[in-house]
């Protein structure tokens, strides 16, 4: 399983970015899905999560500006970024809890590879 992660880029404060990520491989079904980031020097941090069923959740700095949503039959989920600013400069990893399509189907957390925001003017 893969996660493929992207919309990642410059822009100015108050603007706005649109991340997707990808999973692709021996899926079953995808439970939780999420996007976390990390700025320099700081720890990962959550930003926001999606159950399969839609129920969402955020870090009390993006409430309002960010919003997350998924699409289960591309397996694919999205966070739009919109007033952002400066602080929320970092590298943005998505994450899911994946069921893989085996006999036994256990599932496991998997990881993208990151993408750059960089919010500056």
């Amino acid at each position: 399983v893969q996660l493929q992660a992207s919309g990642g880029g410059l822009v100015q404060p108050g603007g706005s970015l649109r991340l997707s990520c990808a999973a692709s491989g021996s899926i079953f079904s995808i439970n939780r899905m999420g996007w976390y980031r990390q700025a320099p020097g700081k720890q990962r941090e959550l930003v926001a999560a999606i159950t399969s069923g839609g129920s969402t959740n955020y870090a009390d700095s993006v409430k309002g500006r960010f919003t997350i949503s998924r699409d289960n039959a591309k397996n694919t989920v999205y966070l739009q970024m919109n007033s952002l600013k400066p602080e929320d400069t970092a590298v943005y990893f998505c994450n899911a809890d994946v069921v893989v399509a085996t006999y036994v189907k256990d599932e496991y957390n998997y990881w993208g590879q990151g993408t750059q925001v960089t919010v500056s003017s």
